[in-house]
């Protein structure tokens, strides 16, 4: 029945009640950027640069799901020195850890755009749970490739240590905020 109220509503502005809508992660649009406090005098900054993933929306039932991957090995601080040194057994551990992982299924909802999802962060083989906020939700046609596009600010701050990631605390932060633009085509 809530289908059925759903699509004629849907009708009037889309023109069917669909099932959930899945995309692809554009890898070109899409790179995890985090901040740490160095030493008590600045914020550095550093990204990946390799990322891909699938989700999937249903935002008029207000469900969804998200399952991106995230190649720990392309981190960029900016310097080949200060990257191998990311690279290594004191940071994200790349020989033994080479990918790192958020799957959620669990999304709020501020009428169809969604507001929050919450779900799991696997880093460094260590699986905790995660809430990540969502800002700038929007989907259109790529005004270039003309494919359906929905992208989306995403962000959330986690305790690196939680993850067993201690090498320089206190002096390096242990609070890490994370931001990611995510851009992702429709299949």
């Amino acid at each position: 029945m809530r289908c059925v109220r759903t699509g004629l509503l849907a009708l009037v502005f889309a023109g069917s009640c669909q099932a959930a809508e899945t995309f692809t992660i554009d890898a070109r649009h899409t790179f995890p950027v985090f901040e740490i406090n160095h030493l008590g005098f600045s914020t550095q900054r550093g990204r990946f640069n390799k990322t891909e993933g699938k989700i999937a929306l249903d935002r008029a039932a207000g469900t969804g799901s998200v399952d991106i991957r995230i190649d720990s090995g392309s981190i960029d601080m900016g310097l080949e020195d200060w990257d191998k040194h990311m690279r290594g057994e004191d940071f994200f551990n790349v020989a033994q850890h080479p990918f790192m992982s958020f799957t959620a299924d669990r999304f709020t909802f501020d009428g169809e755009k969604p507001v929050a999802a919450e779900g799991t962060l696997t880093l460094l083989g260590i699986a905790k749970p995660v809430a990540l906020k969502i800002t700038g939700f929007n989907c259109g046609t790529h005004p270039i490739n003309k494919k359906a596009l929905c992208a989306a600010d995403i962000s959330t701050t986690i305790r690196r240590s939680e993850w067993g990631m201690k090498k320089y605390l206190p002096a390096i932060g242990d609070e890490v905020t994370i931001k990611i633009p995510v851009e992702a085509f429709k299949d």
